[in-house]
């Protein structure tokens, strides 16, 4: 579980989180949402510390991240998975030398051991016999599925996905949104999707949180924000549906 507590942060005095207060649950995906500019991906930024925050608290199952020290907040990152928007894998890296990347950083395994939490990872994500191959020679999809096998190497209790079905066609975003779903189900992690993609809401939005200039204006799950009363957060679904009837328009 993860919790934020009253969690403000702001650039140059300028607020962009404000007095933010929620609980991200295990076992569940967490799905944060909002214009751009709302604040969504400083608010994924400051929960991992990549933004110091300005006040507040936020807890990993009950331990206060904000008032670690450098050496204690380095170990709890080792239970942190990040799914980065375009996947981000090293270009000159083979699928199973990314994979093992964060095994290089963080343990002292020996090289068969890697090797072999690598292949279990990629299995997992339906990635079979393409160890040696690089990132340009996978399609999207196939590069997302082994940046996700990066993300569960360490097997994290917490997994950070920012706009993961960025640049996919609609039927490999349903796929990806789905083996995020299973993965977090199947590990219990505490997983927090940044997205602005309705489609994801609607597949796999068990916690929904509508974050708007920075506050937290709704929370609920898929089956509940269709009759949400909220005008900002009707706004934003209605520009979102509009945004994909133009993108599938363009693209027949």
């Amino acid at each position: 579980m993860i919790e934020l507590k009253s969690v403000n942060k702001s650039f140059d005095g300028i607020p962009v989180i404000r007095d933010f207060s929620v609980v991200f649950e295990p076992g569940k995906t967490n799905l944060i949402i909002g214009r751009s500019g709302s604040g969504k991906t400083v608010l994924l930024k400051s929960i991992v510390g990549l933004h110091p925050i300005d006040s507040g608290s936020i807890f990993f199952d009950g331990r206060d991240f904000t008032r670690m020290s450098f050496h204690e907040k380095k170990e709890i990152r080792k239970e942190f998975g990040m799914l980065f928007q375009g996947a981000a894998l090293f270009d000159s890296a083979t699928v199973e030398e990314n994979v093992m990347f964060p095994m290089d950083m963080f343990t002292e395994w020996p090289l068969e051991q890697k090797r072999e939490r690598a292949n279990f990872c990629l299995k997992r994500v339906d990635i079979i016999n393409k160890n040696q191959l690089y990132p340009a020679e996978l399609s999207g999809g196939m590069r997302k599925r082994v940046a996700i096998a990066r993300a569960i190497a360490l097997n994290p209790k917490y997994l950070f996905c920012d706009e993961p079905n960025s640049g996919l066609d609609p039927q490999t975003a349903i796929l990806i949104d789905n083996l995020i779903s299973e993965i977090t189900k199947e590990f219990n992690i505490t997983t927090i999707i940044n997205t602005h993609d309705m489609n994801s809401v609607m597949e796999i939005g068990e916690k929904v949180v509508f974050i708007h200039n920075g506050f937290k204006m709704w929370e609920g799950s898929k089956d509940d924000i269709l009759d949400a009363d909220n005008k900002e957060l009707s706004d934003f679904i209605f520009a979102s549906n509009m945004a994909k009837r133009i993108r599938d328009y363009m693209t027949k």
